[in-house]
C-alpha cells in the first residue's frame, strides 16, 4: 500500500515537471528563435543554419528551467494533495513525515543527476554543435543583404556600397574595399554587375571598372570590362571563437589543474586558450554545471515543507506564499552566486547548497518535534 500511494505521488510530481518544463521551454525557444532571424537578417546565414542553431539551443533552455520547475511541481502536487485530503492517507496507514520528505529528496536527485549530465555533457556539446555551424556555413543570404546606398560589411574583410539596385538584382555604381591584409587593400569600383549562384557559391559579376591596389608604399590601378569575385571566400563576421559554455567539461577541469598545479594537458582544442586571466570564467562555467545542480535537493525540501501544515491551519495560504518566496530566494541565490565565484574562494560558494539543505533540515526537525 504505501509503495503505491508513495508511486502515485511521485509520478504525479514528475507528470506536472514535464508539462510545465516543457511548456516553459517551447515558448522560451520561440522567444529565442525569433532573436536568431538576425543570424539570415544581418549575418546573411542560410536556413539550414538558422535551424540547426534555433534546435541545439533548447537543451540549454531546458537545462536552465529545470530548477524552478522541479520546486513548483513539489510545490504544486503537495498543495493540491492537501486540498483533496490525499495527504491524510499517507498519515493514516503510518507513514511519517520525516520519512514522506525523505522520499521526495531522495527521488529529487534523479533530477540532480539529470541536470548534472545536461549542463556538464549536453549543453555544451550542443553548444558546440551550434557555433560548428556558423564556422562552417556559408553566407546563403548574402545577396537580400545588398541594399541601395548603404555600407553592407557582414563578411570579414570587405565592404560593399551599392549607389542603386533594380527589382532584377542588377546593381549601378559598384565600390568594394577588400582588406588583403594588414598593411594592404584593393578597391574596386564597376559602373554595373549582378550577384549570380552557381554550384552553391555566389559570385559578383562586375562590368566596366578598375581595381585598385594599395599598401604603404605604392598606389597602383588598372582597369578591367568584366571580372567575377568569388564571395564563397569571405567568411561571415558572425562570432566563431566559443565561449566558456560551448567548450568540453574536460578540458575546464584540464585547464583548471594546469593553471593552479602548473601541469600540462593533452587534446586541447585549438580555439581553447587555457590562460590565468580566464580562470574566473572558468571558475563560473564549472559552478554553474557541477555545483548548481545540488540547490536541487535544497530547494525540493523547502516545498516539501508543505506538509508541516495542513489547509485548516491559521493563515495556512500566507504561509504557502512565504514557503513560495523562500523557494525563489534560493533558486535566485544559486543563480547569482556563480557571478560573484570570480571575487571569492570557491570553496565558500560549494558549501553554500549543503548550508540552505541543513539549515531546512533542522528546521523540519524541529518544527517536527515540536508537534
Amino acid at each position: 500500500m504505501k509503495k503505491i500511494i508513495f508511486n502515485q505521488l511521485l509520478k504525479d510530481i514528475f507528470k506536472f515537471f514535464l508539462l510545465s518544463s516543457l511548456s516553459l521551454s517551447l515558448i522560451i525557444w520561440v522567444i529565442q528563435a525569433v532573436n536568431f532571424l538576425d543570424y539570415i537578417s544581418e549575418d546573411g546565414h542560410g536556413l539550414a543554419t538558422y535551424f540547426s542553431i534555433t534546435f541545439l539551443n533548447f537543451p540549454k533552455i531546458f537545462s536552465r528551467i529545470m530548477p524552478f520547475c522541479i520546486f513548483i511541481s513539489v510545490f504544486y502536487t503537495l498543495s493540491r494533495y492537501e486540498l483533496r485530503n490525499e495527504l491524510v492517507i499517507f498519515w493514516n496507514i503510518g507513514i511519517n513525515k520525516i520519512k514522506f520528505v525523505n522520499v521526495i529528496l531522495i527521488f529529487s536527485c534523479t533530477f540532480l543527476i539529470l541536470q548534472v549530465l545536461l549542463n556538464s555533457l549536453i549543453v555544451p556539446k550542443t553548444l558546440d554543435s551550434a557555433r560548428d555551424q556558423i564556422r562552417n556555413s556559408n553566407v546563403d543570404f548574402f545577396p537580400n543583404l545588398i541594399k541601395e546606398k548603404k555600407f553592407i560589411d557582414v563578411v570579414e574583410n570587405l565592404t560593399i556600397f551599392v549607389e542603386k539596385k533594380d527589382n532584377d538584382g542588377n546593381l549601378i555604381n559598384i565600390y568594394l574595399k577588400d582588406k588583403l591584409k594588414n598593411d594592404q587593400s584593393q578597391i574596386i569600383y564597376a559602373e554595373s554587375g549582378k550577384i549570380l549562384s552557381s554550384n552553391g557559391d555566389n559570385f559578383l559579376i562586375l562590368n566596366n571598372g578598375s581595381f585598385v591596389d594599395v599598401d604603404k608604399k605604392n598606389i597602383t590601378s588598372f582597369a578591367f570590362k568584366k571580372t567575377e569575385i568569388n564571395l564563397a571566400k569571405y567568411s561571415s563576421k558572425t562570432t566563431k571563437t566559443p565561449k566558456f559554455q560551448e567548450i568540453e567539461t574536460f578540458h575546464l577541469i584540464s585547464c583548471l589543474y594546469k593553471l593552479n598545479y602548473n601541469k600540462s594537458f593533452s587534446n586541447v582544442p585549438a580555439y581553447f586558450l587555457c590562460e590565468k586571466k580566464a580562470e574566473n570564467d572558468i571558475d563560473e562555467e564549472l559552478f554553474k554545471r557541477i555545483i548548481k545542480p545540488f540547490f536541487i535537493p535544497t530547494i525540493v525540501l523547502i516545498a516539501s515543507l508543505m506538509i508541516l501544515y495542513n489547509k485548516d491551519t491559521f493563515k495556512y495560504n500566507k504561509l504557502q506564499i512565504i514557503l513560495f518566496f523562500i523557494g525563489f530566494f534560493v533558486i535566485v541565490i544559486s543563480e547569482i552566486s556563480a557571478r560573484y565565484i570570480g571575487n571569492s574562494k570557491i570553496e565558500f560558494f560549494i558549501f553554500v547548497p549543503i548550508i540552505f539543505f541543513l539549515i531546512s533540515y533542522f528546521y523540519l526537525i524541529f518544527k517536527l518535534r515540536d508537534a
